[in-house]
């Protein structure tokens, strides 16, 4: 008798990449900004703890190896360092995951780097949920942990397009700054709209009558994916990217709240301390009184896994924001 064993199905939990199948990508943005960035700027140097493979970093090692400073496991130094080398008049760009910058870091970069207000440019892979190695790896609370520390500049890409606009930009800004950065082949969606990145601006990507989408980051690109399958239902959505959370751009924000309109934000971070809560302070703060409903990650520890089944799971996926439009608009 012949028995038969069915194919072992295999799910990674390090799938690092939400672009649909056959969407537009540009690999590792990052690494080659910051390597056209430091062709106009000889003071811009890299670091990394021993992760730049794995945040783009290696692009602009291989390219200025001079300039490239391999600190080892060692978070705390490598932002010590990076300190010591923006005194000296250096642009340091220094580059590790989210979640070690944010946890193991954080006190060497408030009273090392933001105190003295000095520009150091912190780069920070996996923002949120986008791995699926569970919380050890998933910085779902960074922006949280950093919003309240005062001089730093706070920016949350879409894609491509942001990433290559901002190296430049934060390397000329004065003080320090957090990239939550994304790496690999990374979606390429602004450029199909009328969209230039300016450091502390949200910017109106798309009009709409019965929705306002306020978003960051990978987002973004989930509203206007969501925004379109929405029409279909006579469903108008208009999507207000803020790509820089601190300093927040309120008066935009405000301007287009200030409506009718459906208010929804779309962050891929907690909906505690981010993005929902710049959007109803500033709302507040005004006497606004306006509902928003938030889309981002529960306030929880988030499961392992890989990144369509947790999307799904968490909220973030086009689907689960269409259906929760819908269900608002009733």
């Amino acid at each position: 008798m012949t028995t038969t064993t069915a194919p072992k199905l295999k799910t990674s939990a390090m799938i690092a990449s939400f672009v649909d199948p056959g969407q537009k990508t540009a690999t590792a943005p990052f690494g080659h900004a910051l390597v056209e960035a430091a062709a106009q700027n000889d003071k811009i140097v890299g670091l990394s703890a021993d992760l730049a493979k794995y945040t783009d970093m290696h692009i602009f090692a291989a390219e200025y190896p001079d300039r490239f400073f391999q600190m080892g496991m060692a978070e705390q130094l490598l932002f010590g360092a990076a300190a010591g080398m923006a005194e000296t008049g250096l642009v340091p760009f220094a580059s590790t995951y989210s979640v070690f910058a944010a946890r193991r870091a954080y006190d060497f970069l408030c009273l090392d780097i933001a105190e003295p207000e000095l520009n150091v440019n912190i780069v920070g892979g996996l923002p949120g949920l986008t791995t699926g190695y569970g919380p050890s790896h998933q910085a779902t609370e960074d922006i949280a942990i950093f919003r309240g520390m005062p001089n730093l500049t706070i920016v949350d890409p879409c894609d491509s397009v942001d990433i290559s606009q901002a190296v430049p930009q934060l390397a000329a800004s004065e003080g320090p700054t957090y990239l939550r950065v994304l790496r690999g082949k990374v979606a390429t969606v602004l450029d199909e709209y009328d969209y230039t990145f300016e450091l502390g601006k949200a910017k109106t990507l798309r009009g709409g009558a019965d929705v306002l989408f306020i978003s960051s980051g990978l987002m973004t690109m989930r509203a206007l994916q969501a925004a379109e399958r929405l029409a279909a239902d006579n469903i108008d959505v208009a999507v207000l990217h803020s790509p820089t959370i601190k300093p927040f751009d309120s008066q935009t924000v405000l301007a287009e709240m200030n409506t009718d309109r459906l208010v929804v934000t779309l962050e891929n971070h907690t909906v505690i301390g981010g993005l929902f809560e710049s959007v109803a302070a500033a709302a507040t703060r005004v006497g606004l009184g306006k509902r928003v409903v938030p889309i981002g990650l529960p306030d929880q520890f988030l499961d392992a896994g890989a990144l369509p089944t947790l999307h799904e799971r968490y909220g973030l996926s086009t689907d689960r924001i269409c259906a929760t439009v819908r269900a608002e608009l009733g």
